[in-house]
């Protein structure tokens, strides 16, 4: 299936690993390269540059196909060295970047001179047209339904992909919501070049999280995910748990005053660890999308993309075509 997502990135199939905090290693991103997709490192899940740069290293190591590192940004409790970030990205010969959260313009030269490609994760059109606009060569386009943060516009995939399509002309994925051949071949007929996953692809044997989480993903369904922060408009979509419980009291109980300091223990960093690596699953708000409700197996990523390019064929070919020539 080439798309010109595939052609831009090298690829053989038109399927991206998101950038997952604390999910995206080395060992994650090669089972998804390995398997003909994009995998991506995240860059801010590594404590420093250095070990950025190594990470980058392990990943050459395991796989000889293209993949890339992602890079957000967004608001934090201490700002992160990303000039030092940039720096081991391009040291290490990685040549795609997604990027995600704020603009990257002001990075923008740098990660062109070094003869990077980049595709920027976008919750709205009118950021996927600035997008467009400052040089990116592709767009993630992020509907509501996604893990993480899902902007403050709350328009779903099914409205705003055909709308992206309308207007932006550089290659697009659709991101939030997609798990399975469906998926794809519903991103396609929207406008879409492929479509970028995270939540589904930490429900795989390679995902280096604890199996904990992987089951709570398969027992989950699509009525169990929650919105935080939405006060301080930095809305973040989580699975519900016992942390997420307590920030959604806070918030209710101090409405317009909630401030940062107020939730933090439970939406830091350090929760979100013992969640994905110690599967203690009430230790901190973590990332979860809708898409859980479709998640119903534990795959190797392999299976996982190849089962989902194959059926999106017989999607196409058999089922479509009979319905068309009906």
């Amino acid at each position: 299936m080439k798309t010109r997502i595939t052609g831009l990135f090298g690829i053989e199939h038109p399927v991206i690993q998101g950038g997952m905090h604390n999910v995206g290693f080395a060992e994650m991103a090669a089972a998804v390269s390995n398997a003909g997709g994009l995998g991506i490192i995240t860059a801010l899940t590594q404590p420093t540059p250095d070990d950025l740069a190594n990470e980058i290293a392990k990943c050459n190591d395991m796989t000889d196909k293209p993949f890339g590192v992602n890079l957000t940004f967004l608001p934090a409790f201490s700002a992160p060295p990303y000039p030092e970030y940039i720096q081991a990205i391009i040291n290490g010969g990685v040549k795609i970047v997604e990027t995600a959260g704020r603009s990257p313009e002001a990075v923008m030269p740098f990660l062109k001179d070094a003869g990077i490609k980049v595709i920027h994760k976008c919750t709205s059109v009118r950021h996927s047209l600035k997008a467009e606009r400052i040089g990116c060569d592709a767009v993630s386009v992020d509907g509501f339904e996604c893990a993480g943060h899902p902007g403050e516009d709350d328009i779903p995939g099914l409205i705003l992909l055909p709308r992206a399509a309308e207007v932006l002309t550089v290659p697009f994925v659709a991101s939030g919501g997609m798990a399975n051949a469906k998926s794809l071949v519903a991103a396609m007929a929207l406008g879409a070049d492929g479509i970028n996953m995270g939540t589904r692809f930490i429900a795989t044997k390679e995902a280096p999280v604890h199996q904990n989480v992987k089951q709570a993903l398969v027992d989950a369904d699509e009525l169990q995910t929650k919105l935080i922060m939405r006060p301080l408009r930095n809305t973040e979509r989580v699975l519900m748990n016992a942390a997420v419980e307590r920030v959604l009291e806070v918030e209710q109980a101090k409405g317009a005053d909630v401030g940062i300091e107020d939730i933090r223990e439970f939406v830091a960093g350090a929760g979100n660890r013992k969640v994905l690596q110690d599967g203690d699953m009430d230790a901190g708000a973590w990332s979860c999308g809708m898409v859980a409700g479709l998640i119903h197996d534990i795959p190797t990523c392999k299976d996982l993309i190849e089962g989902i390019v194959s059926e999106a064929e017989e999607i196409i070919s058999k089922r479509l075509a009979s319905s068309i020539a009906a």
